[in-house]
């Protein structure tokens, strides 16, 4: 009875705070500038947003269980919540008070049929860690297992008692609260708030069924299977059901303990950029990445002579706890090394495609704006580190800011599901970096993956140039309707016209532009073809051959056709003019 009272208090108490926080959204935002006060309602904003988050961190850490997650969940999305939220929730550490050993075990002994002194030789009534959802004991596997699975010593990670029922409350009372935030317009046009919680529904069974973390583990290991630098742990499947995990204790040196990482003799700049390094692969190459690379959940591992040699350093990376993953679709990692190459390039036209591409940009996006301000922020700050950025004028931010104060108080930009997970890994792991060499910038990181990109293998050069010839080639193609499209504007009388001399004006640019780009076409094919006359040497000799055609365009087409005698002809005629027949 008394836990079913609880379950109905954590309810309420839930409701209570977003009830609160609604009332006071349609108060401020909607009652206070229809009575004509909008700029009291706008004055204070900042102060109340940073408020209810600072109010809902205490919240969180009080219930714990599921709110500690939403509250991590929500520091993500940075295309719903201002930034003076998001940092806020940022700081929720996912920690609990432990659970009483005879509770623990009474849920271990249920999942594995046996009881604890039987499952394991050893068992340390100390957690290792605890958190919201669960917690970790080291313990150590019976003399005959351990010759199976080729260790003894591991870690046990066991759910909290009646978590699901605290998660099936605290999901009910997120649904209910959903649904009247979703009555609130300014979230409603950048959110689906239903289908929000529905999806951090979906994460957290993910994150609750072991079953499904003991399989990321071991898909983890096999896409490092060749790279002796980065680990994992091992997972014992006879110990290890949807509550209970058991994997190969890999516990060693903090990524965070920066004194016992020097006590090593490691270098802190080397393993700030194998940090990195780790995480490019994971997201360009494996398309499969761990999304929670806080520092309890990385370590550096020293090793023994042999396996450094192997290695070619004297540690590893070791990453626990797959229970947050996330997944980069072929098309979406095809995307994002264009966007790589646009950054490495700071092409802000081929970035903003990128954007485009990935749904980032919403409907009334101003692409021209957005391309601009991208293209500024490449010349000013392109490739500083956060470090660098700290030294700049704050005025310089604040009159940026003034410059495109249109596009800032749009903020037209949204993001799609998948980045959430890869935005927040980024961040953790940029935090990791700097923390580990306080000049790390990720650019340093970026920049030779973005050069290899670019220049690449011979294969890869063919595809860049091939690339290339087709965006030049849909130039080419589209501009005769843009030139048309101009020319219907003048007849409809839609453009002003100053003088009468425009329309052959515009002839003759269109001649001219025919040249420039045909002989772009020429120059773009015949370089292309020395490039690859060594690798591919069919290719390289077919592009050079090819680049004869528009080479004649541009030699050929220079004439202009004979002037027609008499005065020119007004473009734009008058009313009177329009009725009477041409003679």
């Amino acid at each position: 009875m008394s836990g079913s009272r609880s379950l109905r208090a954590r309810y309420r108490r839930i409701l209570g705070y977003f009830a609160r926080l609604t009332a006071q959204l349609w108060f401020f935002d909607a009652v206070l500038p229809r009575l004509g006060l909008r700029r009291l309602a706008e004055r204070g904003r900042e102060k109340r947003l940073r408020t209810a988050a600072v109010r809902f961190h205490a919240l969180a850490a009080e219930l714990g269980g599921l709110m500690i997650k939403l509250g991590q969940f929500m520091s993500t999305r940075l295309d719903v919540l201002p930034a003076t939220v998001t940092d806020e929730l940022s700081g929720l550490q996912d920690e609990a008070p432990p659970v009483p050993l005879d509770a623990i075990r009474r849920v271990a002994e249920a999942e594995l049929g046996l009881p604890l002194s039987e499952a394991y030789e050893e068992f340390e009534a100390e957690p290792l860690a605890a958190a919201s959802l669960g917690q970790a004991h080291r313990a150590r596997l019976a003399r005959s297992e351990a010759r199976d699975v080729g260790f003894r010593d591991v870690v046990v990670k066991i759910q909290r008692p009646a978590i699901k029922e605290v998660t099936d409350v605290d999901l009910a009372a997120l649904r209910r609260a959903a649904g009247w935030i979703a009555r609130y317009r300014p979230i409603a046009e950048r959110t689906d708030m239903p289908a929000l919680v529905e999806e951090f529904a979906r994460t957290t069974a993910e994150e609750l069924d072991y079953l499904n973390e003991a399989g990321n583990a071991e898909r983890f290991a096999e896409s490092f299977q060749d790279s002796p630098q980065v680990g994992c742990p091992s997972v014992v499947w006879e110990r290890t059901s949807r509550r209970v995990l058991t994997l190969s204790d890999v516990t060693a040196i903090k990524i965070s303990d920066v004194e016992a990482i020097e006590a090593a003799g490691i270098d802190r700049r080397e393993a700030a950029f194998a940090v990195a390094d780790a995480y490019i692969e994971q997201v360009f190459n494996q398309g499969f990445f761990h999304a929670d690379p806080h520092p309890g959940n990385l370590f550096i591992t020293p090793l023994p002579p042999a396996q450094a040699a192997e290695a070619g350093r004297g540690w590893r990376l070791t990453f626990i706890d797959f229970g947050m993953m996330g997944e980069v679709p072929d098309n979406l990692r095809d995307e994002l090394k264009e966007v790589v190459v646009a950054v490495g390039l700071r092409d802000s036209h081929r970035l903003l495609g990128c954007m485009k591409n990935l749904g980032m940009l919403l409907p009334s996006a101003d692409l021209a704006l957005v391309e601009r301000a991208v293209s500024q922020l490449f010349d000013r700050f392109g490739g500083m580190s956060l470090a660098d950025m700290r030294t700049v004028d704050p005025k310089e931010f604040v009159a940026f800011g003034m410059q495109f104060r249109e596009l800032m108080a749009s903020m037209p930009f949204q993001l799609p599901e998948n980045f959430l997970l890869l935005i927040r890994a980024a961040s953790l792991m940029n935090g990791l970096c700097v923390e580990l060499h306080p000049q790390y910038n990720l650019w340093d990181s970026v920049e030779p993956y973005a050069r290899s990109l670019v220049e690449g293998t011979p294969g890869s050069q063919l595809g860049v140039v091939l690339d290339e010839s087709k965006s030049l080639a849909s130039l080419v193609v589209g501009l005769p309707r843009r030139i048309d499209r101009v020319l219907t504007m003048i007849e409809r009388g839609q453009l002003s016209v100053q003088t009468p001399d425009t329309l052959h004006e515009i002839r003759r640019s269109e001649r001219t532009q025919g040249r420039i780009t045909a002989a772009i076409m020429f120059a773009g094919l015949l370089i292309g073809g020395i490039m690859l006359r060594d690798s591919e040497p069919t290719w390289g000799t077919a592009m050079t051959a090819v680049s004869l055609l528009p080479l004649g365009r541009a030699l050929l087409s220079g004439r202009a056709p004979r002037a027609r005698r008499g005065p020119p002809r007004p473009l734009v005629r008058t009313p009177e003019e329009s009725h009477t027949p041409e003679r």
